[in-house]
């Protein structure tokens, strides 16, 4: 897809201003970075910063079975959710294998809102009709809704000198309300992708760029700068958040994933529940661990995990340098026989044969203090 037929979320013109460096990302220009991954990273960490995630689809349920139907269609329980309160799961196929995963809320008993990655946006939509029918509504509100994340430990103070709502500060995670940010109707959400405290906004496109602008404004004192994807990128990897396509895919189970907290299997049938269960009756050959490099090595996604022999065994999913440990960390799928905590990987870039030695690690690699 060339530059010219990108698409633009509703903040791009801000992204020029700020000078961003735009890059194609699931058919968006996108920011990939303003200052620099490493002091976007740590601005989050030790302020708050602004991203973009406009590109994200939102998928609304609405009817009088719009619970039972979502709860049906995803592996962690939502059928029992309360309103205002949202929850991480995943959408799977027939055959138990990750379409994608999604943060499904509860907006009251008939209307359920549905999250997914940008690039599975088509694929989920499809999904959800095709599996709801005539029985719900379902109706793809991507492009009417923009999407801010507003993360860091200095977020809520700010928004609450902005004068959003006293409540915000009581929020636990994974609860929503609907408020007022800059005189704008808008739903704030403490869900995010950083491991840190903050929000994602749910606001009108046309009001996107005057919330953001407002934000860096206030936020500005208190170190606020706005943030791309590759810092979003550093910031979950050391929270061991999935990245669909790396972590999870049509070929990884949710178990092998190490994803089995998001999956429930005795509460009830949903899509793929008997493949899972399956899977888990008879044992896992590999399985997701963490990892961290021994040498000076910095190791990037898709590397191989070889054997003695240098024969691949496995697959670096994810890896990157962590600006917040200043080590060399990543996330791999390897045989059950190298995952216990202490054990040597050796590991190699297979498109130039370069080699890292790396060791089982406890995950995730970062959690912040409460």
């Amino acid at each position: 897809m060339s530059g010219d037929t990108l698409l633009r979320t509703p903040l791009y013109d801000e992204h020029l201003a700020a000078k961003a460096r735009m890059v194609p990302f699931t058919g968006y220009a996108m920011p990939v970075q303003y200052t620099g991954i490493v002091d976007e990273h740590q601005t989050v960490r030790n302020h708050a910063g602004l991203f973009d995630v406009s590109h994200m689809g939102e998928l609304l349920i609405e009817g009088p079975q719009a619970v039972a139907l979502v709860d049906g269609l995803v592996t962690n329980e939502t059928r029992n959710l309360l309103d205002g309160q949202a929850r991480y799961t995943l959408c799977c196929n027939d055959a138990g294998f990750p379409l994608d995963d999604l943060i499904v809320y509860r907006v009251r008993h008939d209307r359920v809102l549905v999250v997914c990655n940008a690039s599975n946006r088509a694929k989920i939509v499809a999904h959800f009709q095709s599996k709801i029918g005539a029985q719900a509504r379902v109706t793809d509100i991507s492009d009417e809704t923009a999407l801010i994340a507003f993360q860091g430990p200095k977020a809520i103070g700010i928004l609450r000198e902005a004068g959003v709502d006293a409540r915000i500060e009581e929020l636990p995670a994974f609860h929503f309300l609907d408020t007022s940010l800059f005189n704008v109707d808008v739903t704030l959400s403490k869900t995010g992708y950083t491991g840190e405290d903050g929000v994602e906004i749910f606001c009108p496109p046309g009001e996107a760029a005057r919330i953001w602008r407002s934000l860096l404004q206030i936020g500005a004192a208190h170190g606020v700068k706005p943030c791309g994807l590759g810092a979003r990128n550093t910031l979950r990897l050391e929270c061991k958040m999935a990245l669909y396509g790396n972590e999870i895919d049509e070929s990884i189970s949710p178990l092998e994933a190490a994803l089995a907290w998001a999956v429930k299997l005795d509460k009830g049938d949903f899509v793929g529940r008997d493949a899972i269960a399956a899977v888990k009756a008879r044992g896992l050959s590999r399985k997701l661990v963490g990892f961290e490099v021994t040498d000076k090595a910095i190791v990037r996604d898709h590397w191989q995990v070889v054997d003695a022999e240098g024969q691949p065994v496995g697959l670096v999913t994810s890896g990157s340098p962590s600006p917040t440990l200043g080590k060399n960390i990543g996330l791999a799928l390897v045989p059950v026989g190298l995952s216990e905590l202490g054990t040597a990987l050796r590991l190699r870039d297979p498109e130039r044969g370069r080699e890292a030695s790396a060791v089982v690690v406890k995950t995730p690699f970062y959690k912040r203090k409460a």
